[in-house]
């Protein structure tokens, strides 16, 4: 069983979607109920803020395009974050689902970026997954529970992606990195104990699996094999990333928002960052294509 340390406060509400921006060596996360979009870095087994852009709403997702420019999964909108802070925003993507925010997200290797959806009144089945290149938006998904956590494989070949209630699966399905087509999603994982969230692939092709409700990061063989667990004095981990120069450490984000005052009595470390080793390393991230489509449809 691998270990974690504490690298943070336990500060934040439902910390989430972290991402290693390799070329200026920086973390990227949310703060999901805050309306915040942190960066950071490692320093000497800790993660220092650096800078946190503050929105008025939910963020779902954060990604960096190659030039370091942000694109936020911001409530119902896309929203580019230049350097220098200025914003700018896209149309209204929920026009036809008002009760609906973005929540994870990834960039596949031409930068389009895949977003996943879930209800803020609670309704199931209804839920999306979206690939957006730039006024472009393709609806992969469209009956899911809540869209969550998803990952490549190595070869880019195959696309991971949760669907966590009440389904509590990990689909898959063929994708074509270059052409983006997308074959028929299959089941890959099915978890009974547990709420499957954030998730992220390592070179090998093993599935890391944040294990929302029982405090567990979770390694998976395609096969469905149990490799590794990670415990966490944390009952709701979010989501993961490899981090790192060497892609050797994974970064794994945690909840208290949702945690009863007594729950966050028991489990004080609660909405902290934590660091581990796992023997293993990682995949590069692919960047944000950088175009955003900024029209409003009529």
């Amino acid at each position: 069983m691998t270990s974690a340390e504490q690298v943070t406060d336990p500060i934040y509400e439902l910390a989430e979607g972290p991402v290693w921006d390799a070329p200026r060596s920086r973390l990227l996360w949310v703060d999901i109920l805050a309306g915040l979009v942190l960066e950071g870095r490692l320093d000497a087994g800790a993660v220092e803020v650096t800078r946190q852009h503050r929105f008025a709403s939910y963020v779902g997702a954060v990604a960096p395009a190659a030039d370091g420019t942000l694109l936020v999964a911001d409530h119902r909108r896309l929203t580019r974050v230049a350097l220098d802070g200025v914003r700018t925003s896209g149309p209204d993507l929920f026009v036809d689902h008002p009760d609906d925010r973005w929540n994870d997200a990834v960039c596949d290797a031409r930068g389009r970026f895949l977003v996943g959806t879930v209800s803020l009144t609670g309704a199931r089945h209804s839920q999306r997954l979206l690939r957006v290149d730039g006024a472009r938006t393709t609806v992969l998904d469209d009956d899911l529970g809540l869209g969550n956590g998803m990952a490549f494989s190595p070869d880019g070949s195959q696309l991971y992606s949760v669907d966590s209630v009440p389904a509590r699966r990990v689909w898959v399905r063929d994708y074509d990195q270059d052409s983006g087509a997308v074959g028929p999603r299959r089941p890959a994982l099915d978890l009974d104990d547990a709420v499957p969230d954030g998730l992220c692939v390592d070179a090998d092709g093993n599935l890391w699996l944040a294990a929302w409700s029982q405090g567990q990061v979770r390694c998976y063989s395609t096969a469905g094999a149990l490799l590794d667990v990670i415990q966490l004095p944390a009952p709701h981990t979010t989501s993961l990333a490899f981090v790192g120069a060497d892609l050797d450490q994974l970064l794994i984000t945690t909840a208290r928002g949702e945690l009863s005052p007594e729950e966050q009595a028991e489990h004080p470390l609660s909405g902290s960052l934590f660091l581990a080793r796992p023997g293993c390393t990682g995949l590069p991230t692919h960047p944000w294509s950088g175009h955003l489509d900024t029209q409003e449809t009529p």
